[in-house]
């Protein structure tokens, strides 16, 4: 991976990036082909605003609509011209690292240099059972496969030997991409997984969903102690957090809460959780809280503090949320790329 076209592709501290996130939230009603092909619509609105990236997060379950990123990404990419297209993130531990390199490499030709990936273990298991997996390999498979993967980014034949394949020789994988392919580690909060991805010289992505954007400075100070350790150069670090815009602080609290908190009970449920509450919703949408919720100054004030409290180069807005609408989440990304990004750029300058 070419660091210089890394830092200038991805943004810097002192001039960020901006993009969006979504795993294909099902609308109440809606099919998931028609939720993928309105994550398609609201792609290529990103686009047309200028937003930096647009990412798609890889799941397996009934309430996410996307399993197939690289598919999905592919079909953007023919609708749009100038937007960075990756995940949010790749689940690498049930994948084969060279298929997925494959695949990236591919969007990266058809998009015209513009594909990213972001590795990670994901948020849920349901792709182990799945795939035949056993999640007692579940610490093996994405150590070692990330070792793979961080082998195939050079773009040269890989030797690799480890315990859940057979071993690599001289193996040559295609197609080679122009410009070498953006690969980010994705982490939500493990200090190991921070320390791996800078052993391997990847940009980070910081899962914020809960707490408070300021409880991940240490695991950035942490990164940075660990580059300057494996002697890599300073990398991008980008956040993924929860949100929604609207005209006004109220109306965008009363859109988002009941899809927010339908959301997260039913993940409850399954996980042996309380229901979500109101006071839950609110520790969330205050000023230092995980949750990207108001009007476009409520939001745009709260980017920036994030942005100057963590040093990110990239910030991404996950704006599906369960099952808002789909007007309502195209409103949300207007609003974002016309309001909200500029005004993020005039509170950083100043």
């Amino acid at each position: 991976m070419n660091i210089d076209a890394v830092d200038t592709r991805l943004g810097t501290p002192d001039a960020p990036t901006f993009g969006l996130d979504t795993f294909g939230d099902l609308e109440e009603g809606v099919t998931q082909a028609e939720a993928i092909r309105q994550v398609v619509a609201e792609a290529a609105l990103a686009d047309e605003l200028g937003l930096d990236f647009f990412g798609v997060g890889e799941h397996h379950r009934p309430d996410f609509a996307i399993s197939a990123p690289d598919v999905v990404l592919a079909a953007i990419a023919g609708q749009t011209t100038r937007i960075r297209l990756g995940t949010s993130v790749t689940v690498l531990s049930s994948d084969d690292p060279i298929r997925v390199f494959q695949r990236f490499a591919t969007l990266d030709a058809v998009s015209g240099g513009r594909a990213e990936v972001t590795l990670g273990r994901g948020s849920f298991t349901e792709s182990f059972p799945l795939f035949g997996l056993s999640l007692e390999d579940y610490e093996v498979l994405f150590s070692e496969k990330l070792e793979i993967f961080a082998e195939l980014l050079r773009e040269e034949p890989v030797s690799w030997e480890g315990t859940i394949r057979p071993p690599l020789e001289g193996v040559s994988v295609y197609p080679r991409t122009a410009d070498g392919l953006v690969a980010w580690v994705g982490v939500g909060g493990t200090p190991e997984s921070v320390v791996r991805a800078a052993s391997y010289g990847l940009p980070l992505v910081l899962a914020v969903i809960g707490g408070s954007p300021a409880g991940f400075v240490q695991l950035v100070d942490l990164y940075h102690r660990a580059l300057e350790h494996y002697e890599q150069p300073t990398l991008p670090i980008s956040m993924h957090s929860p949100g929604h815009v609207a005209a006004t602080d109220e109306l965008a609290r009363e859109q988002m809460y009941p899809h927010q908190a339908a959301a997260f009970t039913k993940i409850g449920r399954e996980r042996g959780w309380g229901p979500y509450t109101p006071d839950q919703f609110e520790a969330g949408a205050s000023p230092q809280g995980a949750l990207f919720v108001g009007s476009p100054e409520t939001v745009a004030q709260k980017i920036a503090w994030a942005v100057r409290t963590l040093g990110l180069s990239r910030f991404q807005l996950k704006y599906a949320v369960g099952t808002l609408p789909h007007a309502e989440r195209m409103e949300s990304i207007r609003l974002y790329g016309t309001e909200v990004v500029p005004r993020v750029r005039e509170l950083l300058a100043d």
